[in-house]
């Protein structure tokens, strides 16, 4: 009966404090019932931590873990494939990603935008949590401009800027993560609690590689993250046409590579995201914009007769 008793009133203080927002709210609650003789000293110590406890299980994952998360998943990447090297590339690369991400709704992350070639034939491109993006050069081989390959760019920063890799996390999972963190054996630095937390964000990276490269974001983020992208293009003074003829000509590949892996096997519907997205720029009245000097420095770099 004591036990039924003391869960009860645990359980004011807390909805309280999840309905307000803070513990401090919460804390009152566990303070009236000690005053009134309903909790012990000690009964109100150990409900007041669980409140703590549990304001940090619910609460977002702050930009910092972000960027741990995006490393550890950006690591986990560089097992499967390696880096491609060609400074002049990865170089021109940054140049173009940096300055799209800084048109972008989110031009700071924690650890900053970076950008990198992997070097497979596999055609994709890849958005770790917190900035890290990777394009292979697969998908090099099918750019034909420097126009195309800010869309493609700009479709991954805004996979960033949505926070699209940190929902592919369990909510399960990361509730589990930030209430270890929130513990004392964590914070010591040892014991089943450390282990646990160390097992959980493993889970947590791989939640979010197998979204990236076997399930796919859903249809609702592809064209969150076009939409976006054409409007970062469009601040930028890229040709926002460039996202809309890229993802049709990768539309007529689809069908026959669907069963290669990389982005036909993750991204369907691609003729869906390009009529979508020739819809979006008629409605803003944006125009063509060529640019032949990009044209040109694109296909020295690049290496494009």
């Amino acid at each position: 009966m004591r036990t039924r008793m003391i869960l009860f009133i645990a359980f004011i203080p807390v909805f309280l404090g999840l309905l307000a927002g803070c513990a401090e709210v919460a804390q009152v609650g566990t303070a009236y019932g000690e005053s009134t003789g309903k909790l012990s000293k000690e009964d109100r110590e150990a409900l007041d931590r669980l409140v703590g406890q549990t304001a940090k299980a619910v609460r977002p994952m702050n930009d910092q873990e972000e960027d741990y998360v995006g490393r550890a998943v950006a690591a986990t990447l560089l097992s499967e494939y390696r880096l491609y090297s060609n400074e002049a590339l990865t170089a021109y690369l940054n140049e173009v990603g940096q300055a799209v991400a800084l048109a972008s709704d989110r031009p700071l992350t924690f650890g900053g935008y970076h950008f990198a070639v992997l070097d497979t034939d596999q055609v994709n491109a890849l958005s770790c949590p917190g900035g890290i993006v990777f394009v292979t050069r697969g998908m090099l081989q099918k750019i034909k401009s420097e126009d195309e390959l800010a869309a493609v760019l700009a479709h991954e920063v805004a996979h960033v800027n949505h926070k699209d890799g940190v929902a592919a996390i369990q909510s399960s999972r990361w509730m589990e993560a930030a209430s270890t963190l929130g513990s004392e054996a964590a914070r010591k630095l040892g014991g089943a609690e450390f282990t646990r937390l160390v097992s959980t964000f493993e889970g947590s990276v791989d939640d979010v590689v197998k979204t990236l490269l076997v399930k796919g974001y859903s249809r609702g983020q592809e064209k969150a993250a076009d939409q976006s992208a054409l409007t970062f293009l469009q601040r930028l003074g890229y040709n926002p046409q460039a996202l809309a003829g890229y993802l049709e000509r990768l539309a007529k590949e689809q069908g026959g590579e669907s069963k290669g892996g990389g982005i036909f096997a993750t991204h369907p519907g691609m003729a869906e995201r390009a009529a979508s997205a020739k819809s979006f720029i008629s409605q803003n009245k944006w125009s063509q914009k060529d640019a032949p000097e990009r044209d040109r420095r694109f296909r020295e770099i690049v290496g494009k007769g």
